[in-house]
Parts: structure tokens; C-alpha cells; sequence
């Protein structure tokens, strides 16, 4: 990633970015990336987290937060309670098989708690005394996907811009980059409803986007700056733009493209995920489409 190999100098920080661009900055500061690592009791929904939940607060809470805490001068430990935006509750870490906690050694050569970090974060992580993990920034901001901003802070030098890379599928690679990298049908267990959640890989299976020549990717249907919609109605109009007037051999009453061909994929009562390999699906079938 690009972000692992910058110095911490090189960046700027949003609000340095938010003087010259404050609509992005302003859109940016209230989506999901933003809020997808704090303190805490410096998280929005802090009030509803009960017991003693943790340092380290991840994830926006559309869906849920799970906690991190240090635990020594070796290990982290993912806290075995997590809090749920559906049922407003907390309950059991999704992938614990208890609620103790799973202890992380911070330099484990697999980096897992590094990563989780780095991908919730914005530049470069530094370690303070006691292996204390330290980010630059807090939430995914303006530079995890435009780079460091120092130097176009000051003379405009260019920055990268995803917005002009090549083709989808180096848009997929980039958001992949934390939404999980695309893989290969051989290495997918695609009948697991927990890999749902890797939206890059399934989206790229779709037939939409192999037959895009490229023109596909995830700004299709999701403003890079703003909030992600839960609007069926919106990504109806998306669908659209490419398929009008399309005609179905079922009766689909008021149905919205998502609800059909993105069905929900439920993994309990706590959380349920969009499945992004866009197809047509059998009937009560929500995880592999037949086309």
C-alpha cells in the first residue's frame, strides 16, 4: 500500500486538505470512513456502548464496533463484545468463539493488528513507548486515497487522484486494498455468507463489470466523498442508465434493482450485508447468482 512506505512528514492531515477543498472535506468528515477509528468515548455512538468496551473504537457503527485495547508491551487484544447498530445491543465479537477476547502479538509476522490499524487509519502508523500503536490520523481521510499532501499543499504539485485511474479494476485494487484485494474463484469459498462483506472481490465476478470493458468500478455507484446511500430508489437510476427499458419474464411489482440482483445476504439477527456480485438469483438463493 501506499500509504505503508510514506514518512510521516509527507502528510498533511484533512484539515489542511478541508482549506482548499471544503465541500470533499465537509461530505468526507460525515461519511463512514471518517468515523471508522476513534477513542472510544470520542465515538459518536459511545453513550449506547455498555460494560467496558475498549480503547480503541472500529468502525463507523453503521454495522457495528468492535474494541481494541493495548494489553501489554507485546500484545493487543479485539475485545469479545461488540456493539450492533441493528439490534442496538452488544453481544459476542463476530468470528470469536467467546466472549474473553482474542489476543494479537503486535509484531506477529502476519501484522493482523498492524493491518487493522493501518486500514481504519490514515498514513503512517508509529509505535510510542511500551509498542503503542499511534496513528497519524484517526478514520480513513483524504489522504488514504490520495496520498501524502504536504508537498501540494504547499507548491500544488500533483497528487494522485483515483479518479484517473486507468479502468475499474485498478479502482477495485485500490478499495480492495482494505475492502480485502480481489482474488480467484480457487481461493473463494463463495458459498461462505461471511465473505459477502469482501465487496471488491464479489463485485468483480458480476457480469456488469467484466462487460464493462473497464468503465465499471466502485464511484459507479458510490460518491468517494459522501456518505454511502441506502437508498434502493438511487442505485435504481444507476442500474438504469445502462439497462433502460429493460423487460423481466417475472412479475416484479414495486421491486428496486438492488433488492433482486444484490440481495441481502443475512448472517443473523445483528447483521446482513449487500452481496456485490450483481446477477440474477434464484429464487430464496442470495449468495452465487445462476447468471
Amino acid at each position: 500500500m501506499l500509504l505503508l512506505t510514506a514518512a510521516a512528514g509527507q502528510y498533511s492531515g484533512f484539515a489542511v486538505c478541508g482549506k482548499c477543498h471544503p465541500k470533499q472535506y465537509s461530505e468526507q468528515s460525515k461519511s463512514g470512513h471518517a468515523r471508522s477509528l476513534s477513542k472510544t468515548f470520542d465515538h459518536p455512538l459511545a453513550a449506547s456502548f455498555s460494560g467496558k468496551p475498549g480503547e480503541w473504537a472500529f468502525g463507523a457503527g453503521d454495522q457495528a464496533v468492535t474494541f481494541v485495547s493495548r494489553l501489554d508491551d507485546e500484545h493487543y487484544v479485539e475485545h469479545g463484545l461488540t456493539y450492533y447498530a441493528r439490534t442496538k445491543q452488544m453481544a459476542a465479537t463476530p468470528g470469536h468463539s467467546s466472549t474473553g477476547g482474542v489476543k494479537y502479538r503486535t509484531f506477529d509476522p502476519d501484522a493482523a493488528i498492524l493491518r487493522c490499524f493501518q486500514c481504519h487509519s490514515t498514513g503512517p502508523l508509529k509505535l510510542a513507548p511500551g509498542s503503542t500503536i499511534t496513528p497519524f490520523e484517526t478514520g480513513v481521510r483524504c489522504e488514504s486515497c490520495h496520498g501524502p499532501g504536504e508537498e501540494h499543499a504547499r507548491s500544488r504539485a500533483a497528487i494522485a487522484n483515483p479518479k484517473r485511474l486507468n479502468n475499474g479494476a485498478q479502482v477495485n485494487e485500490l478499495c480492495g486494498a482494505c475492502h480485502r484485494k480481489i482474488s480467484t474463484e480457487e481461493s473463494t469459498n463463495w458459498n461462505d455468507a461471511w465473505n459477502v462483506r469482501h465487496q471488491p472481490l464479489y463485485f468483480a465476478q458480476s457480469r456488469c463489470f467484466v462487460k464493462s470493458s473497464g468503465k465499471m468500478s466502485c464511484f459507479t455507484c458510490h460518491a468517494p466523498h459522501e456518505a454511502v446511500s441506502h437508498s434502493a430508489k438511487e442505485y435504481s437510476r444507476i442500474c438504469a442508465s445502462c439497462h433502460e427499458g429493460v423487460r423481466h419474464k417475472t412479475i416484479i411489482a414495486s421491486q428496486t434493482c438492488t433488492a433482486c440482483h444484490m440481495p441481502a445476504v443475512k448472517l443473523d439477527d445483528k447483521l446482513q450485508f449487500a452481496n456485490h456480485w450483481i446477477g440474477v438469483y434464484s429464487r430464496g438463493k442470495t449468495l452465487r447468482p445462476v447468471r
